[in-house]
């Protein structure tokens, strides 16, 4: 059989309790290992009467995975697993790489539990219940088939088996995994050294919202989150961090007119040489995700790439900078001059003083990259053509020929760049007031793209405007992307907030003690010795907030939504305890309470908890300092 006709072939895996077979010749029980070179394309269970039963997928499961078989096994004998004693479960036999190499046993009931018996990414996660779990050993194809075969002696009957449909790898197949394997043990690495306990939650999640009564520190503790994670624990304030750092996060504040323009992509006025024109422009969200992207895609080349990208784009940046401006001159293929006026980030512009209907263009610095990475020749419009998947040549395409032939002429022999690998960063896009916008016109096609099961090219999407690029790119949003928003609960919106978002989101409640914390800079930033000293005011400020809280949700229609949280206490670094009362804290709560037929009453009753009186302005602060 020829190498070719290998590499094409569907082979059979079946396992019973008493055998394991398959259709190909060179799989060997004793070398599981051989597993590495596989890609599993369907699994199976079959009964003695023929009965087939498939995988009951689950929300972002991915069908045809090496985990599949184990997850079938898991799913037929739930039951059964369950209720094995623990010990029992770890003594569970499911892999032995060959012979000379220890029999690896357990089934475990967390991730945690299966790190202090291995401490590797090399596992599947079966859910069941509420909230629970299995945890087995599980790295290629073949890894599960002694535990499928376990599971068939202990639970199954006779003449069932499992039946596996694999084939060999293709050489990107193999790269990619490699590549995309290491990522990912990237990604998980230093969660155990985050500061903040949140930020395990939100790298977990992929996407969190903090909800809860305003002033309870939602935006303070999102940030705080971001300097952990992108600082992998060594800083838990923004202002630590550096400015490449702080390229890795991004804040953006939702209000009910922001849309899709603003946040993915939309038209954008520029004027040139007098003249308006629109640009398709990315927004601030789709930005972002090009540099997350960028370093996600570089991460995952090896070296040879790398080199030859580095090289391209020395040499784009050498023949531009020798370029004059307006002055040199260019011809296309049929002898129309044109002058480069001027590049950016994007684009080579050129004027074409010859043409009097279209005399200025703008040539993609992507496309011109592409061409000279590919390491072809492109002797005709019509390879360009080709070469980006067109059925005809826009007229783009008559410039980008000249210029790539121009850069190549100018390639100097011999020179090799200094090249680095790229570490993988995690990006994280912090939208404040997140029920504030519109969603669904905010977000439009992206609502698929942000769930956490579709991050990568699985959850590839085509913008609104995607036509309007002689290339069609689809959007996606990498791995190393996560997203926090904060929300008020008890902001009007909130109601309408869309369900299709809801899914797709970890909620989790902020309550007005659980960022206390940050009342700690009362203590350092208070100077004035004629107030209260610095440790008496943090204390003071803790003590009339938790009574006025304990104040306001023995009110009947208010709960733990409408509490005061510890922000609202930072003004204190510049206002009274009476000033805080009257020009903050009474005007909100009486917004609260407004239409309830004792109002006043409870006022007098919240006044009375935060400690305020009527008194001359200054009075009370002043009783405080002598208890001081």
């Amino acid at each position: 059989m020829s190498t070719d006709n290998i590499t094409k072939e569907k082979f059979v895996l079946t396992i019973t309790a008493d055998s394991i077979k398959s259709t190909d010749p060179r799989f060997d029980i004793n070398n599981l290992g051989l597993g590495d070179n596989y890609k599993a394309l369907d699994a199976k269970f079959q009964n003695a009467s023929g009965t087939i039963i498939t995988r009951d997928y689950k929300k972002g499961e991915h069908r045809n995975t090496n985990q599949t078989m184990a997850k079938l096994a898991f799913q037929l004998f739930e039951t059964q697993i369950i209720n094995l004693p623990v010990e029992v479960k770890e003594k569970f036999p499911v892999y032995k790489e060959n012979v000379d190499s220890e029999l690896r046993y357990g089934i475990y009931s967390s991730v945690e539990d299966f790190n202090r018996y291995r401490k590797t990414r090399e596992y599947m996660q079966y859910h069941y219940g509420d909230g629970k779990v299995f945890v087995i050993y599980s790295w290629n194809v073949f890894s599960t088939i002694l535990f499928v075969q376990e599971c068939l002696k202990r639970f199954g009957e006779q003449g069932d088996k499992f039946i596996l449909t694999y084939r060999e790898k293709d050489i990107k197949e193999s790269e990619a995994e490699t590549l995309e394997s290491n990522v990912q043990k990237e990604l998980d690495k230093p969660i155990s050294e985050y500061r903040n306990p949140y930020s395990r939650k939100l790298i977990e999640s992929k996407n969190i919202i903090f909800r809860g009564a305003p002033g309870t520190g939602k935006t303070y503790l999102a940030r705080q989150i971001a300097a952990d994670i992108v600082s992998d624990g060594y800083y838990d304030t923004y202002e630590s961090l550096s400015e490449e750092q702080k390229q890795q996060i991004e804040f953006v504040q939702f209000h009910p007119s922001y849309d899709y323009s603003d946040f993915v992509e939309g038209l954008r006025p520029r004027i040139n040489d007098g003249v308006m024109l629109f640009d398709l422009q990315d927004g601030i969200f789709k930005k972002f995700i090009a540099k997350a992207r960028a370093n996600y895609e570089n991460s995952l080349k090896n070296p040879e790439v790398i080199e030859k990208e580095t090289l391209v784009q020395e040499e784009i940046i050498s023949f531009l900078n020798e370029v004059e401006f307006g002055v040199d001159q260019f011809k296309t293929i049929k002898g129309s001059i044109f002058y480069i006026s001027s590049v950016d980030d994007k684009y080579i512009y050129i004027t074409i003083p010859e043409n009097n209907i279209v005399n200025k263009l703008s040539i993609s610095i992507d496309e011109i990259k592409q061409m000279l990475e590919s390491g072809q020749e492109f002797k005709q419009i019509k390879d360009i053509t080709r070469f980006f998947g067109k059925l005809f040549a826009t007229q783009e395409y008559f410039y980008n020929f000249p210029i790539f032939k121009a850069i190549r002429g100018s390639r100097k022999k011999n020179i090799k760049p200094t090249i680095s690998t790229e570490k993988l960063k995690k990006y994280i896009f912090i939208i404040d007031e997140i029920n504030r916008g519109e969603i669904s016109k905010i977000f439009g096609e992206l609502f698929f793209a942000i769930d956490p099961s579709y991050r990568g090219r699985l959850g590839e999407v085509t913008t609104q405007y995607s036509s309007m690029n002689s290339k069609v790119e689809k959007f996606y949003i990498p791995e190393n992307v996560y997203i926090i928003g904060t929300m008020n609960d008890i902001d009007r919106s909130v109601d309408s907030f869309d369900f299709a978002m809801r899914r797709r989101f970890r909620f989790i409640e902020i309550k007005a003690d659980s960022t206390t914390a940050m009342l700690d800079e009362l203590s350092e930033d208070n100077k004035d010795s004629n107030v209260l000293d610095n440790d008496a005011l943090k204390d003071e400020a803790m003590k009339r907030m938790d009574n006025l809280n304990k104040a306001i949700i023995g009110v009947d229609g208010l709960n733990e939504n409408y509490q005061i949280g510890a922000s609202y206490f930072l003004k204190l670094k510049t206002l009274t305890f009476n000033q805080l009362w009257e020009d903050y804290l009474r005007p909100l709560l009486q917004e609260y309470i407004q239409g309830l037929y004792n109002e006043d009453e409870i006022m007098t009753t919240f006044a009375n908890a935060y400690g305020y009186n009527e008194t001359a302005e200054g009075e009370a602060d002043e009783a405080f300092e002598s208890e001081g």
